[in-house]
């Protein structure tokens, strides 16, 4: 999901002060790996959105700097901001499979794997998920 091991080690950092910080308020609901895999998942998820926000800054920096390419309509703050909403709002397993495939743009046999679930699954979250998000944006 990082993209490098020294990226990946320094999520992984993360995720074990999370734990820790956290560790008072696992309330047995669960089992612990459920528990564990759930926060692990959320940091991940919010690294990717983070590399989404640094990537943006960079790009919105490239267009206000001139580039040869024709410009391509570009979606307002507000449209931005409603896929966002729209994208929190999903199913923990839809936005997961969503946020793999189409933005950091993993294959469904990756996907598979990392989130425990068959290629099928992943292939009917992400779907479901466009779906969901066409719905709620139209």
């Amino acid at each position: 999901m990082t993209g490098s091991p020294q990226e990946g080690e320094d999520l992984l950092q993360d995720i074990f002060l999370h734990v820790h910080r956290k560790l008072r308020s696992f309330r047995g609901d669960a089992a612990v790996g459920t528990w564990l895999y759930r926060l692990a998942m959320n940091q991940c998820l919010d690294f990717v959105r983070g590399r989404q926000a640094r990537m943006k800054v960079v790009t919105d920096t490239f267009e206000e700097n001139g580039s040869n390419e024709p410009a391509a309509p570009r979606d307002t703050p507000v449209t931005r901001m409603d896929l966002e909403r729209a994208v929190q709002q999903l199913p923990d397993g839809y936005r997961a499979a969503f946020v793999l495939h189409d933005v950091e743009g993993l294959d469904h046999k990756q996907i598979a794997g990392l989130l425990g679930i068959s290629e099928g699954t992943s292939r009917s979250q992400v779907f479901k998920a466009r779906m969901k998000l066409r719905a709620l944006l139209g």
